[in-house]
């Protein structure tokens, strides 16, 4: 039985142990954080392969080095989706929609805030460049509220020492439907639209993040959506992606791309266990 590392401990690890072991791959966990561990020792286990490579690409560089499994989604894939400015330039390059969108990358003042916001229509959307779960995603209504919302970046940047500090301004979306498209090795095996309750909205929540109180309904979405998937996943690279769209006033465009998708349980295509299976497997026999 092939023996798959996983390092999430979180619901996606859950749902793969028992559809996986019925295709004779055994899903074992893989700490990466909350240890303390020789890194020259060799490790107690061998596994085949690993289930994406860490969130956390540092911690990820001492498991990859001690165990040197190859990855469904290996460091690269996981860096890539993760910078979104960098998503949103290589799929407009490749043609693909995708929304308006300008990069700030600090230090700037304001007078440079206020000129990349000036082609977009307020309301815009402030996005971190590297966050996930909808983390410090916000709304600015006016150049006002742009800049002290900006102000706020440029505090926190000062005060932590990170890496990235670029954020992006994006067009907002009136009424988008959000939907999730999940590829797996080229084909659109399922999605799920994500969806705020009306209480939530009419109380001005617009966010459609799942761990921000939106619930994900399986969705049976058009060709023309599974092409955009098909298409981002193959300008990206990536094998095993999730790809959100939103849909607005009649226009698509792919918003995100997460190569450490959630696996929604019961949501998706009836092949898509074994599609995952194969492609784990073929991970496993490009390592040997």
């Amino acid at each position: 039985m092939l023996r798959l590392a996983v390092t999430t401990a979180a619901e996606t690890f859950d749902r793969l142990c028992d559809p996986l072991a019925a295709r004779d791959i055994a899903v074992e966990h893989l700490a990466v954080t909350g240890r303390a561990v020789d890194p020259a020792e060799p490790p107690d286990r061998r596994f085949d392969a690993g289930f994406v490579y860490p969130s956390r690409l540092m911690a990820g560089g001492v498991v990859d080095g001690r165990h040197g499994v190859p990855w469904v989604n290996g460091r690269a894939a996981v860096a890539t989706s993760r910078n979104k400015a960098g998503t949103v330039a290589r799929l407009a390059r490749a043609g693909l929609p995708v929304p308006d969108t300008r990069v700030v990358s600090n230090p700037v003042d304001d007078d440079a805030v206020a000129a990349a916001a000036a082609d977009l229509e307020f309301p815009v959307v402030v996005k971190p460049n590297s966050a996930t779960r909808g983390t410090g995603i916000a709304k600015a209504h006016d150049l006002d509220s742009l800049l002290g919302l900006t102000d706020y970046t440029d505090l926190v940047h000062d005060f932590r020492a990170t890496g990235d500090k670029s954020y992006l301004l994006q067009e907002y979306l009136p009424d988008a439907r959000d939907y999730r498209l999940m590829v797996v090795d080229g084909t659109v095996v399922g999605g799920v639209e994500r969806r705020l309750d009306r209480a939530d909205r009419d109380v001005g929540a617009w966010k459609h993040n799942v761990h921000r109180g939106a619930t994900a309904v399986a969705a049976d979405v058009d060709d023309d959506l599974r092409d955009l998937a098909v298409e981002t996943a193959e300008a990206l690279g990536i094998d095993y992606l999730g790809v959100d769209v939103l849909v607005s006033e009649g226009r698509a465009v792919v918003s995100e791309a997460n190569a450490r998708p959630t696996i929604d349980d019961g949501k998706y295509d009836a092949g898509f266990w074994d599609r995952l299976a194969a492609l784990i497997r073929r991970t496993a026999a490009e390592g040997e």
